[in-house]
C-alpha cells in the first residue's frame, strides 16, 4: 500500500467517525502533485459523488514554490445544504473549524478536458449562476492549515460544509464584486472585504478550477458548485458559536455550530 493511499484511509476514517488527529497521519506531501493524488484516494475512499468544489488561496512565498496560488477540494452532495432556516453545520470539534463567507459560483457547462488556460471571460460563461453562501471548513487535523497548502489539500482541501443562500440578482454585471462583505461570529465583526480585492476575483477561482480539472483528473460537472474563496479571510469558529454574514445590502445569511457526530 502507498503512502498517498494510507494517508486517505486515515483521514476517510477519521472523518467518518468524528475524532481528531492530533498529527498528520503520515509524511506530509511535499508538492501540489503528491497531496492532490492523497485528495483523488480519499475522494474514491469517501464513496460520494463530487457536487461542488473549494478554492482557496495559496499565499507568496508559497505560491511561488509551489507553482500556484490557488488550491482546490471536494465538496460533497452531504455537506450541502439551504441558507434558510439558517442551520446547523457540523465541524470536528478536536481539529479545525472556520467559517467563510464567499460567492458561490454554479457550472453551467463543463469546461474543455483538454484545456489548461481560461481568461476571466471565458470562465464566467462557464457559470450559469452566482450566490452567496458560507463554506465551513473543518479538519480532523488542528494542523490542517499551519501546515500548509499541500497539507491542506490533502484532506479535502479542508472543507466540510457549504451553506447556500440566495442568488445574487443580476450577477453578470459583475457589480456584487463591489459590494462591502462582512461576517460575524457571535455578534462580534470578523473580518470585512470586497470580492475585487481577492486576487483575481470569484470567476479567477473558477478559471483556476477549469485549468486545473485538466491537469490532476478533476471531474467538473454541470451543477457542481464553486465556493470561490474566503472574501472577508478564515475566521476560526467554535462548537457553540453562530456566524452571520452579510453581502451588500441585500443579502444576509446565517448559522450556527455543532459538534460532528460519527
Amino acid at each position: 500500500m502507498g503512502e498517498a493511499l494510507r494517508i486517505a484511509q486515515a483521514f476517510v476514517a477519521a472523518r467518518r467517525e468524528a475524532r481528531g488527529l492530533p498529527d498528520y497521519p503520515g509524511t506530509a506531501p511535499e508538492t501540489l502533485a503528491q497531496a492532490y493524488a492523497i485528495q483523488r484516494n480519499a475522494i474514491a475512499l469517501w464513496g460520494e459523488p463530487v457536487a461542488g468544489w473549494k478554492v482557496g488561496r495559496i499565499n507568496a512565498p508559497l505560491d511561488t514554490i509551489l507553482g500556484a496560488n490557488r488550491l482546490a477540494g471536494p465538496i460533497f452532495p452531504s455537506a450541502i445544504v439551504d441558507a434558510s432556516p439558517a442551520p446547523v453545520m457540523p465541524v470536528f470539534a478536536e481539529g479545525f473549524a472556520a467559517a467563510e463567507a464567499e460567492f458561490l459560483l454554479r457550472v453551467g457547462t463543463a469546461p474543455d478536458p483538454a484545456k489548461t488556460h481560461y481568461t476571466l471571460d471565458e470562465a464566467a460563461a462557464l457559470i450559469d449562476a452566482v450566490h452567496v453562501g458560507f463554506e465551513i471548513a473543518s479538519s480532523p487535523y488542528p494542523g490542517i492549515n499551519t501546515g500548509g497548502p499541500t497539507v491542506t489539500v490533502s484532506d479535502f482541501g479542508n472543507n466540510f460544509g457549504l451553506v447556500v443562500g440566495p442568488e445574487v440578482a443580476g450577477w453578470r454585471d459583475q457589480s456584487f464584486l463591489q459590494w462591502p462583505i462582512s461576517l460575524s461570529i457571535d455578534g462580534v465583526e470578523a473580518g470585512n472585504a470586497k470580492a475585487a480585492d481577492m486576487l483575481d476575483g470569484p470567476f479567477g477561482a473558477a478559471a483556476f478550477l477549469f485549468a486545473l480539472a485538466a491537469t490532476q483528473e478533476l471531474d467538473l460537472r454541470p451543477g457542481q458548485w464553486i465556493s470561490s474563496g474566503a472574501v472577508t479571510g478564515v475566521h476560526e469558529i467554535r462548537v457553540g458559536q453562530s456566524s452571520v454574514a452579510r453581502f451588500g445590502s441585500d443579502y444576509e445569511i446565517a448559522c450556527s455550530i455543532s459538534a460532528a457526530t460519527a
